[in-house]
């Protein structure tokens, strides 16, 4: 059921008790109580934000680039009296105003319906509101009318300036939204859906295996990692995990998961380290318990994924290249953690643009589509801006001849200078939670200068197909833009 709230333009009066001004005269914005809202200051464009993520008390309420994030948005829990506290839905903490000071920093805290967390609406013009404080009669503001992220809001004497202005926008109860990134520090993402829940693993650079979940897209920017394995407790296991993915298949065993993943000793550079490992499931839940199954290989390799053709299942990684610079190879698999026979190269960095920056092919990832099987792969090196996702075809009938793959000419996802979005790479794909859309998931960084380590974050965006059964990646979208939630959410 919607209120109407009644608002007046004048400073609000109020006793040193905190008691309520008279009825104001005018009618301003409606809400409903079980809507969520985002706020948006009229002299910034940006949204009331719990800051960093914070769900501790006392934490720092600011502003922040839009991006309809839970940690922006905001319902109107009923006082009376045309009274309201403002919840966090990230949180479900209220936001506070801890004196009434000028400048005092606005926080959150867990809800105590006290004057401090009540706010009434006041009217200004095109549509604005003011958020006014019970017990201080102060209007809610962003400080001295910043337009930077991370700008304190605050509270002074209602002078209904643009930097004191609010836009209420309802966001519609039938349409999930998330903005990139939904993890920060995600680097080599591997995500799946399954019975209900998003579950997302990416490299650690340390001596654990982690990953997180969620009901929802939005929600794995919040959810808590979680050790599933820690490498330490197999024999020589050591010391950073690289490049995790995990595959449910049914094998010998039944349908387990199998988690695989890259380690190696903690070595500057280049590290000839690195082997290829497999974890097994105890059942059917992503989370595990695993179990150590078996070590893939003796030399150096990196990005194992694996490739299903017909009841063949073949290992992919990325390896040395026999001399034609970093390469992909394939190798058949007896089940999913025993090697069959030699290695094959799949494909190795012979066009220019997979040579700008170092010569590199790595992470091939299976893509199925109407009965074509294809394998993207991440090319150039991923220190430099141009790290860029390729493509190959399996346009013969032989996965193990290189002859029978056909590798596309020109890249099919690469950075966008316009979005701010560079090095876009290693990548994996999910299906929405009612089977109808096609998601990629990938890395990448914020600007050119970016490096390949943990400060590359981890991006979803939903993609097409062409008439020739290809995929259409279209460009990376920049971070905060608001996206439509996948299907089914």
């Amino acid at each position: 059921m919607m209120r109407r709230i009644l608002v007046t333009g004048a400073v609000a009066m109020l006793a040193a008790a905190g008691t309520a001004v008279a009825t104001p005269a005018a009618e301003a914005a409606t809400v409903q109580p079980n809507v969520s809202y985002v706020l948006v200051n009229r002299n910034s464009g940006k949204a009331l934000d719990v800051y960093n993520l914070a769900t501790t008390d006392g934490a720092a309420i600011n502003q922040y680039t839009r991006n309809d994030g839970a940690w922006q948005q905001w319902r109107f829990l009923d006082s009376g009296s045309g009274w309201y506290r403002l919840q966090s839905v990230h949180s479900g903490k209220v936001l506070d105003l801890p004196t009434t000071a000028d400048g005092v920093q606005l926080v959150q805290n867990a809800d105590r319906n006290d004057a401090r967390q009540q706010f009434r609406l006041a009217d200004s013009a095109g549509g604005q509101v003011r958020l006014i404080n019970r017990i201080s009669g102060k209007a809610l503001e962003v400080w001295e009318w910043s337009t930077a992220d991370g700008a304190k809001v605050s509270q002074y004497q209602d002078l209904d300036g643009a930097n004191q202005q609010w836009q209420l926008v309802a966001l519609g109860p039938g349409t999930r939204t998330f903005t990139n990134p939904i993890k920060r520090n995600g680097p080599d993402p591997w995500l799946q859906y399954h019975n209900g829940y998003y579950y997302l693993a990416t490299t650690t650079w340390n001596s654990t295996i982690t990953m997180r979940r969620s009901t929802t897209l939005a929600g794995l920017a919040t959810a808590p990692d979680q050790v599933i394995f820690n490498l330490s407790s197999r024999p020589n296991g050591c010391c950073n995990m690289w490049a995790p993915e995990f595959h449910l298949i049914n094998g010998p065993n039944g349908n387990r998961w199998y988690f695989y993943y890259t380690a190696g000793r903690n070595v500057p550079d280049y590290n000839p380290t690195q082997r290829l490992h497999v974890l097994e499931s105890a059942g059917t839940d992503p989370m595990g318990p695993y179990t150590f199954k078996a070590d893939l290989g003796s030399d150096w390799s990196l990005d194992a994924s694996v490739l299903k053709v017909g009841s063949s299942l073949y290992l992919m990684a990325t390896y040395g290249g026999d001399g034609a610079g970093q390469s992909n190879s394939i190798q058949r698999l007896s089940n999913p953690w025993t090697l069959q026979g030699s290695r094959a190269r799949l494909s190795s960095p012979t066009l220019s643009w997979e040579r700008q920056t170092g010569a590199v092919n790595e992470g091939p990832e299976p893509l199925y589509h109407n009965g074509k099987v294809m394998v993207v792969y991440s090319a150039s090196a991923c220190w430099g801006p141009d790290y860029k996702l390729g493509l190959l075809t399996l346009t013969g009938t032989d996965p193990m001849n290189p002859a029978h793959w056909t590798k596309k000419s020109t890249p099919v996802f690469q950075r966008s200078d316009a979005n701010g979005v560079f090095a876009p790479g290693h990548n994996g794909f999910f299906k929405s939670p009612d089977g109808t859309e096609d998601w990629i998931v990938y890395h990448a960084n914020d600007s050119a200068s970016g490096g390949c380590d943990m400060n590359r974050s981890t991006r979803a965006q939903k993609f097409t197909w062409n008439a020739d059964g290809t995929p259409n990646f279209g460009t990376p979208v920049r971070l905060g833009t608001t996206l439509t939630a996948p299907s089914g959410e």
